[in-house]
C-alpha cells in the first residue's frame, strides 16, 4: 500500500486556514484537459469562439442564476484555458418585523396595551447555502462538460484538468492589473505560458 503513497498527490495552491467562501474578489484560471485548443482560436488579437467555447460562455454567465452569492466581473475564454473574477458577496442579514412592546405599563393587571409592530428582527439564514469558489467551478465544469458532450453526441476524453488555479485579489491595485492582464490575453496569446498550436 505504501508503494504509491503521495506518488501521484499534487499539492494544493489553497491556503489551509482560508475560508473560500467568505466574501470578496477570486481570479480563477482553469485549463483544458492536456491544454488542448478545444474552444477556439485567436486571429488577429481577438479570440474566436466556436461551439464549445459558446457553451462555456453561456455556462460562465448563467452561473450566477444558480448561486445567489455569486456575481462575475472579467472573464476571458482562450482556446485551451480560461480566466474569470468571480465575486463572492457576503451574507446579508436579511429581517422581518418582530412585535416591540410600547414600554408603557397598563394600570390594571389585564393587558390592554397590545405590542406595536415597529422593528425588525433578524431571520434565520441556516436555510440559506453559501457556496464558496470549489462549487462554483465544480458546477462550471460539469454544466459545461455536459452540453459539450450533447454537442458532439458522444463522450469525450475529459474537457477541463483536474484543478484549478485560484487567486485571492486583495486590494484595488491587484484587481485592476488582473483585469488588465485578462482583457489583453488574447492580444497576448503566442507569448502565453498555456500557449500550444
Amino acid at each position: 500500500m505504501s508503494k504509491f503513497k503521495d506518488t501521484y498527490r499534487i499539492e494544493s495552491t489553497r491556503l489551509p486556514e482560508y475560508d473560500y467562501s467568505r466574501g470578496g474578489y477570486y481570479f480563477i484560471t482553469i485549463c483544458t484537459h492536456n491544454r488542448l485548443n478545444l474552444f477556439g482560436k485567436v486571429e488577429k488579437g481577438t479570440m474566436i469562439l466556436n461551439e464549445a467555447g459558446k457553451i462555456v460562455e453561456k455556462c460562465i454567465l448563467d452561473l450566477p442564476n444558480h448561486y445567489s452569492n455569486l456575481q462575475l466581473d472579467y472573464n476571458i475564454i482562450m482556446p485551451n484555458h480560461l480566466h474569470l473574477i468571480m465575486v463572492i458577496d457576503y451574507p446579508i442579514k436579511s429581517y422581518k418585523t418582530n412585535s416591540v412592546e410600547t414600554g408603557l405599563r397598563p394600570v390594571s393587571e389585564n393587558k390592554i396595551i397590545k405590542p406595536l409592530e415597529t422593528g425588525l428582527r433578524p431571520v434565520s439564514t441556516t436555510s440559506i447555502k453559501y457556496h464558496g469558489i470549489s462549487e462554483f467551478v465544480r458546477a462550471l465544469k460539469s454544466f459545461s462538460s455536459r452540453r459539450i458532450n450533447e454537442l458532439r453526441n458522444k463522450k469525450f476524453p475529459p474537457i477541463w484538468q483536474r484543478n484549478y488555479y485560484e487567486h485571492i485579489i486583495r486590494n484595488d491595485k491587484s484587481l485592476y492589473e488582473i483585469r488588465e492582464y485578462i482583457q489583453n490575453n488574447p492580444l497576448e496569446w503566442e507569448e502565453d505560458e498555456y500557449y500550444k498550436q
